[in-house]
């Protein structure tokens, strides 16, 4: 096997603006493509400098279902600070929690997908 990374990961949305806003404001994605394609809206978000992107899939776009992915996992430098963020911009943070692999929280997009945030313990 050759594999090298993954390309994308699709988050199905409902609107597309409003998750826009959300990932680029509040958790500081950029847009790495916005196009018009004949199905819908191409939109892709992303952590400066990260190799694989967030697809904000919405309507008539594969046929996803808004807010049925869990469990992607963004890696931070400070869960704290970033929970802290969250809970600023009116967002529920389950969490942090100190687990042997690091400190953990979770939350949902506005739409009900499931991230999480980790630090992850030294090594």
């Amino acid at each position: 096997m050759n594999i090298t990374h993954a390309s994308f990961v699709t988050l199905p949305v409902a609107d597309q603006e409003r998750a826009l806003r959300f990932y680029a404001e509040v958790l500081g994605f950029e847009v790495t493509a916005d196009l018009d394609m004949p199905q819908g809206r191409w939109l892709q978000v992303a952590p400066k400098g990260a190799q694989t992107v967030f697809t904000l899939s919405g309507p008539g776009m594969g046929g996803f279902e808004p807010g049925t992915t869990r469990g992607i996992m963004l890696v931070t430098t400070d869960v704290d600070a970033d929970c802290t963020r969250l809970a600023q911009a009116g967002v529920s943070v389950q969490g942090p929690d100190d687990l042997p692999w690091g400190r953990m929280a979770g939350f949902q997009d506005p739409d009900g997908n499931g991230l999480m945030l980790l630090t992850e313990a030294a090594q």
